[in-house]
């Protein structure tokens, strides 16, 4: 017989498209090979048996052989014979023993498609016969290649839209029978065109649910019970299924495993048996809701009694009105569930349970801590309180977990003070073991009792040593955090951030953080920046933010501390992203996100030199400052509001701050790592203000602190130079090292500041040379950085410090203008836009932070570059240049 290669005949196109099994098979039966001479094909129901049957039928007679479609009259096999059977799993045990004795004579061509279920006697015999030439031939769900094979199909060869494709896979699994039907019903209801390239609606026709409603009735009550068990989220678990569809106990094996075995094999279930989404549409259709109901409370109690997946059963019962002391039962178990896994839906599983039936107040406790995960402070505290005002409560668990909200959220809220108050209550009256101590430890350092936190904190140490405190993450995280809160103050910075570190890591995988005073990832952050540790800090956030440490409350903090160390590496414009997401124009922060994005706000307008947003920026700032008071975490940022109140001149709105943080610190030991940022601030205040005292002043208590961190003492060595350039005095070698140590630590802008500042101030040309250079190469480390800004305006005084180092040159006795693009040089520019709009002197100085008489030195340079006789000549080349003013 020859086996030569035969183009093979047109198949049906639905099996060539997305079944590369089917369509080889098709293959090799055109070409007559020795492969088809016994096939064995497997598929569960409308997986394509039939179909692939006759596409061999039509292949193996374009081929020659004699096709065969029944069984009955066919006794053997000859060499041009070909026998291709369907559904052989319905044949009985003698028909089975024939057709296995047939498949094991030498003769002919035979091919046989059954379903893998039910398996009747003989079924054994005829697939080892059949075997015997090639490994059974089964047929697969398709993949999404092949759902889009088939849309293009049906699309008569044009593309779907991606949308189609995966909606269409992810409704029916890549059953061929559902992909087929779902396709044919979409594209019918939407038209073609739609379909190749528009959006679809994404609810299954309601026809097809009635037509495969029919489909599912015919496989009997036992597997359209399966199915709708399913299709509610019922594990494929004996212990719920055997209760849940009313099964025999005594004999629960068999009968459940045919159950599935019939599902499957009819294709309405997976191999893995898990819910196809388009059967389960089908089957709660066809199902009375009071009956869907029903069925949802009694796997809902189910799930409970064996303390089970009780979350996933009580959400098909929320809105459905089930009530009673079970469903409250469920509901609340359901919602302690999903606090345990971080969960949205606590919240609403809780008021569920309240409307079941539940005890309002008995569920308050957990209500507040929900409450917090979803960012709702206001019904946090609310529901705390209510607890912590029942004497009935008092002690209890229930008033610790309020307690632990209520001090959490009065943390997040700016009230530390108050925080530290309600964890030394809880400590002393609800849990006298001190289990709770440790949790006062951040809140207590932070309003400056160190030595309390110490006795709190050794206090903890002796309870953990103990069986009172189970080793959870969460209280290794808080002992972590607690000890590296102590330590910033008391010990080692490096120690601090290290335990810091390691509690945010403890926590990556719990949204119980919210519970405590700050998340481990934000003090971690805060302490890294004191320490000039930038690339720590925004490692440990970016890792917050993936895994939602803290919870949605949390996300607005790590943003803004974000957004804060991109100011300080320089690239402002990262920093306005941060505080423009975490702080969306109508948004209504928290005061302590408040006071963070205010001065963020605040110190990105001062390195703009934009007077104009500034002061916008300081109105918003005035009330942050007024609603958050002064703890220890908030320092760097008082700090920055510190400069631009000296700035603007309105000094008395920080003072009062400034004197509580000053006796903060003077509690605590004024401890290295968080006294010398605010040093710093008071420098540059001083040097905006002019005062030679309090910049020495500042200057020797950074100078104490150097020891403490490298960050200090590099703030340290450039607050030598700051003193020393106030009184005329530049040594251009030290200067530039200082820069460069800021730089290091992650202070570009205000080492290019300095270097800019003694580049003004030095009569020797190699060394302003020089120092221009440094500025203006630490300057463009920064990628959002704009030259070295201005701080200073003092009128009348020709060492004004510059807005840029074009700025520095100009100033400069016989500087050059090298670089300028044009006759004029780009701050000129911007001077002359400003005298075209009619301004004076005073109103360009105050917009670019730079003096009167620098403009007037500005204008008399373009009058001399440009030749201009008069100043009406002047505004005429002006205009030239820059475009018309407002004013000739």
């Amino acid at each position: 017989m020859s086996t030569r290669t035969q183009p093979a005949p047109r198949a049906p196109e639905r099996l060539l498209t997305g079944s590369p099994v089917a369509r080889r098979l098709v293959h090799e039966a055109a070409a007559r090979s020795a492969s088809t001479r016994r096939v064995d094909v497997i598929g569960p129901g409308g997986h394509g048996k039939t179909v692939l049957l006759d596409a061999l039928a039509a292949a193996f007679a374009a081929a020659g052989l004699r096709v065969h479609r029944d069984f009955a009259g066919v006794v053997e096999l000859g060499a041009d014979d070909a026998l291709l059977l369907d559904d052989a799993h319905l044949l009985p045990a003698d028909e089975l023993e024939r057709l296995a004795a047939l498949a094991a004579a030498p003769g002919g061509h035979l091919v046989v498609a059954h379903r893998p279920w039910p398996r009747p006697p003989g079924t054994a015999a005829l697939g080892s016969a059949l075997a015997a030439t090639r490994p059974p031939v089964v047929l697969e769900a398709l993949d999404r290649t092949g759902v889009a094979a088939r849309a293009a199909l049906l699309l008569g060869g044009d593309l779907p839209s991606a949308e189609l494709v995966d909606h269409v896979f992810e409704q029916t699994a890549g059953l061929p029978r559902l992909v087929d039907r779902l396709l044919a019903a979409l594209v019918e209801r939407a038209g073609p065109d739609r379909a190749r390239g528009v959006p679809l609606p994404l609810e299954p026709p309601a026809g097809l649910l009635v037509q495969l409603g029919y489909l599912v009735q015919g496989l009997g009550d036992g597997v359209g019970g399966l199915l709708l068990a399913r299709a509610l989220g019922a594990p494929l678990e004996s212990e719920v299924l055997v209760p849940l569809l009313g099964l025999s106990p005594d004999d629960v094996a068999p009968e459940l495993d045919e159950l599935l075995e019939a599902a499957r094999a009819a294709g309405m279930l997976t191999g893995d048996g898990k819910a196809v989404p388009l059967v389960s549409a089908t089957v709660l259709a066809r199902t009375p809701q009071a009956s869907r109901v029903e069925l949802r409370r009694t796997l809902a109690e189910i799930e409970l009694d064996r303390g089970g997946n009780v979350l996933e059963a009580a959400r098909g019962l929320l809105g459905t009105g089930a009530s009673g002391s079970r469903v409250a039962a469920v509901f609340t178990t359901a919602a302690e569930e999903a606090l345990r896994v971080g969960s949205p839906a606590a919240g609403e599983l809780f008021d569920a349970a309240v409307q079941a039936g539940g005890s309002a107040l008995g569920l308050a406790a957990g209500r507040a801590e929900a409450a917090v995960l979803t960012g709702d402070l206001d019904l946090a505290l609310t529901q705390a309180d209510q607890v912590l005002s029942d004497p009935d409560q008092l002690p209890s668990a229930d008033a610790v977990r309020a307690g632990t909200v209520a001090a959490a959220v009065l943390a997040h809220r700016g009230m530390l003070a108050r925080s530290a108050e309600l964890y030394r209550w809880m400590s002393t009256v609800l849990e006298p073991s001190g289990t709770t101590a440790v949790r006062a430890v951040p809140a207590l350092i932070g309003t400056g009792a160190l030595d309390e936190a110490g006795k709190m904190l050794h206090a903890s140490a002796a309870v953990n040593g103990g069986p009172v405190r189970p080793p959870t993450l969460l209280a290794g995280a808080e002992e972590l955090m607690a000890q590296g809160v102590y330590d910033s103050v008391a010990g080692s910075p490096t120690a601090a951030l290290s335990q810091l570190t390691r509690a945010a890591s403890l926590l990556e995988a719990s949204q119980r953080a919210a519970l405590l005073p700050d998340t481990p990832a934000a003090l971690a952050a805060l302490v890294a920046v004191h320490c000039g540790e930038l690339d720590v800090a925004q490692s440990v956030l970016e890792r917050a933010l993936r895994v939602g440490l803290g919870g949605r409350g949390s996300v607005t903090r790590h943003r803004l501390l974000l957004g804060w160390i991109a100011l300080f590496r320089g690239a402002t414009g990262a920093a306005r992203s941060a505080l423009a997401l975490a702080s969306p124009p109508g948004a209504v922060l928290e005061p302590r996100d408040e006071l963070l994005a205010a001065a963020l706000d605040v110190a990105l307008a001062r390195r703009a030199g934009d007077l104009a947003v500034l002061m916008t920026a300081w109105g918003r700032a005035r009330e942050a400052i007024v609603r958050h008071p002064v703890d220890l975490f908030v320092l760097q940022q008082l700090g920055e509001l510190w400069v631009a109140a000296t700035r603007l001149r309105e000094s008395s709105w920080v003072r009062p701050h400034l004197d509580e943080a000053t006796d903060l610190l003077s509690r605590l030991g004024d401890p290295a790592l968080w006294a010398a940022p605010l040093h710093w601030a008071g420098l540059q205040a001083a040097i905006l203000s002019e005062s030679r005292e309090a910049a020495k002043r500042h200057a020797a208590a950074l100078e104490a602190a150097a020891d403490g961190s490298r960050y200090a003492a590099a703030m340290a060595a450039a607050a030598q130079h700051w003193v020393r350039l106030l009184d005329g005095e530049v040594d251009p070698a030290g200067v530039e090292a200082a820069a460069r140590g800021l730089h290091a630590v992650g202070m570009a802008w205000e080492g290019g500041k300095l270097a800019g500042q003694a580049a003004i101030r030095t009569h020797d040309r190699k060394a302003m040379t020089a120092l221009l250079g440094c500025a203006r190469a630490l300057q463009s480390t920064g990628p959002a950085a704009r030259a070295v800004a201005v701080e200073a305006d003092t009128d009348g005084d020709a060492r004004t410090i510059p807005a840029t180092a074009a700025e520095a040159e100009q100033l400069l006795p016989d500087a050059t203008s090298d670089g300028v693009d044009g006759p004029l040089s780009d701050r000129e520019r911007e001077v002359a836009g400003l005298v075209l709009e009619g301004l004076t002197y005073r109103q360009i100085g105050e917009r670019l932070f730079i003096s009167a008489k620098t403009v007037e030195h500005h204008v008399a340079r373009m009058r001399q570059r440009l030749g201009s006789g008069s100043r009406g000549e002047l505004f005429a080349h002006l205009r030239q240049i820059v475009g018309p003013g407002t004013e000739a």
